[in-house]
């Protein structure tokens, strides 16, 4: 009797389908050869499949193992080794050692109507990455986004959680036949060194100027949807045929910040992700039992998955003022929980919920093409996975009651604190204290900081724009002359080429205003410049400030990884809270 016979490929659990191999101490997909329905998808039909995945196997087994040889490698015959890590028989749960995958754990962020959630990739085996691939849908959103993803740069992701319904048990929540409209929204900014991240919730409420934007549409033809004014955010999704592509421009207008990429998933990925996990733990400060969204929950700590979970994060009627920003608090605490549940130990080392979480994950998920292929994805929860938990940050943008309202339904950018929380996003500042990794310098070179400084008053410089965002060489300029008592100074206008780091070229007789510029600007030996003096407006000799695209705004030291934040609401990824 073969493997078919011991029970219907149906009912085989897509975990048990993974072996762990202990040659290699990875995790491989073992089909039965005769199986092409098995719940653990093999490639679509006209995928390329390796000549020995699509090969049955005749062993003692019965199975039959999707192997691809390294470049320049040949696959090893297949051989036994101990007892112990011996292959389940295909339709039959067999008990497998509780061991990580070997460097291949990643952490994908994605969204439900909370639009966050931490996805640990890593399951292995081509054949099941393209399968994987298959299931996200994607957008071209032209110029609204970045045409690839770099690795080696800081990036942002703008998640979006929809109040379209889809899936079953959906009917209580958004409205009735919504096209999708922006609920829930994160901007997610990842630091170019991943030391840290910040989460910049953006209410649906907030009032907005949205652009025109161009869309395109199913027959791959352009049409550009016409902007609106003194609008709520949530209509830069599905309002007049809006695609993701019109809310990344609306969070450029409103913030300062061009999101490089988007992620987008509707109400029933909390559903199906949560349940794949096993649940989520939330904590009350006080019983909840709100009719409205039928959730109820004991004081102190429970676990949800599933409608509840659903519930918990769409609820405003059972926490703070009953209002949207009450609930984004709410949210984000969620979050964090479900990102500790995620990378915990009891995920990372399950196959059963690594695969239906990678699959609900997926299916969940509507991405920008420039993202949407699974190596890609793979190498972006590869960086996503280096930030530490205590460093990812929530927080809200800054925001007021309307003032033009009587009756308060919608909120403004606070002007007092939102453009410093734009700008720190914008220039990669840290909203948690995170040590500067300092680079060591050849001796020569970390040489050029020591020794006598001249006053602030006596350095002559010339500042030059090199790559930094228009209006950078005035800006740091006034702050030379006006906070840091550089007053002869002067600003020189664009320079000749563009360049990633800014520089300071000095003659040997002016090192001392050089080491005196570089306290005051944060620069390392590096980027002290020894060369020639050039001749300023006056006719005296002075050393030359390039401002290159590292530059982080006026004020702020170059080698400044976090500086004195706004007072803000804010919670970090570690912390565990009660709402509220």
């Amino acid at each position: 009797m073969d493997a078919q016979g011991r029970g219907r490929a149906d009912d085989v659990d897509p975990a048990d389908q993974w072996v762990l191999n202990p040659r290699t101490g990875e995790y491989e997909l073992r089909l039965p050869p005769s199986a092409p329905q098995s719940s653990v998808p093999g490639p679509r039909r006209g995928t390329p499949r390796s000549p020995d995945a699509s090969r049955d196997g005749g062993g003692n087994a019965g199975t039959a193992r999707r192997r691809t040889a390294a470049p320049g490698r040949e696959v090893p015959p297949q051989r036994r080794r101990r007892p112990a890590p011996e292959e389940p028989a295909p339709g039959r749960r067999g008990r497998r050692p509780e061991k990580k995958s070997k460097g291949k754990r990643a952490l994908l962020w994605v969204g439900g109507s909370t639009a966050f959630v931490v996805l640990v990739a890593g399951v292995g085996g081509y054949v099941y990455l393209k399968h994987l691939e298959g299931n996200v849908s994607t957008t071209d959103v032209g110029s609204a986004g970045s045409s690839s993803f770099k690795k080696d740069e800081a990036f942002n992701i703008l998640i979006i959680g929809t109040d379209k319904r889809t899936g079953e048990g959906n009917e209580g929540y958004g409205d009735k036949g919504s096209v999708g409209h922006a609920d829930t929204n994160i901007l997610l900014h990842v630091s170019e060194d991943r030391s840290n991240a910040t989460a910049l919730s953006i209410p649906r409420d907030l009032i907005v100027d949205v652009p025109d934007c161009e869309t395109v549409q199913e027959d791959k033809t352009k049409k550009v949807i016409p902007g609106s004014t003194g609008v709520r955010f949530n209509t830069s999704l599905g309002e007049s045929g809006r695609d993701a592509g019109c809310t990344m421009r609306t969070v450029k207008e409103a913030t300062g910040i061009q999101p490089d990429h988007f992620m987008m998933a509707d109400f029933n990925a909390v559903k199906t992700l949560t349940t794949a996990v096993g649940g989520v733990d939330v904590c009350v400060e006080k019983a909840v039992d709100d009719p409205k969204s039928h959730l109820k929950l004991p004081a102190g700590e429970s676990k949800v998955e599933g409608e509840q979970a659903l519930a918990f994060v769409r609820t405003r009627h059972a926490f703070g003022n009953e209002g949207d920003l009450d609930r984004i608090k709410v949210q984000q605490q969620f979050l964090g929980s479900l990102m500790r549940k995620m990378s915990s130990s009891d995920t990372l080392t399950s196959p059963t919920k690594l695969v239906k979480l990678a699959e609900a994950a997926t299916n969940a998920l509507t991405v920008d093409k420039a993202i949407g292929n699974v190596g890609t994805l793979k190498d972006l929860a590869l960086e996503l996975k280096k930030v530490p938990p205590k460093n990812i940050t929530f927080t809200t943008v800054p925001v007021i009651d309307n003032p033009a309202e009587k009756v308060k339904a919608t909120v403004v950018v606070n002007e007092t604190t939102g453009p410093q929380v734009f700008d720190m996003i914008r220039n990669d500042i840290s909203f948690t204290e995170v040590k500067q990794k300092e680079k060591k310098e050849a001796a020569a070179v970390a040489a050029r900081l020591k020794g006598e400084q001249s006053e602030p008053s006596e350095v002559r410089v010339r500042v030059m724009n090199g790559g930094a965002p228009a209006g950078s060489a005035q800006q740091e300029l006034s702050y030379l002359q006006t906070d840091a008592g550089v007053t002869k100074s002067e600003n020189a206008g664009n320079a000749p080429a563009e360049v990633a780091k800014t520089t300071l070229e000095y003659a040997p007789d002016q090192a001392d205003q050089a080491r005196a510029l570089a306290e005051i600007l944060g620069l390392s030996g590096a980027a002290m410049k020894p060369g020639e003096s050039v001749t300023n407006s006056q006719g005296l000799p002075t050393m030359t400030l390039t401002l290159g695209k590292d530059f982080k705004g006026a004020g702020v030291k170059l080698n400044a990884k976090s500086i004195e934040t706004p007072d803000l609401d804010k919670s970090t990824a570690d912390q565990k809270q009660c709402a509220s």
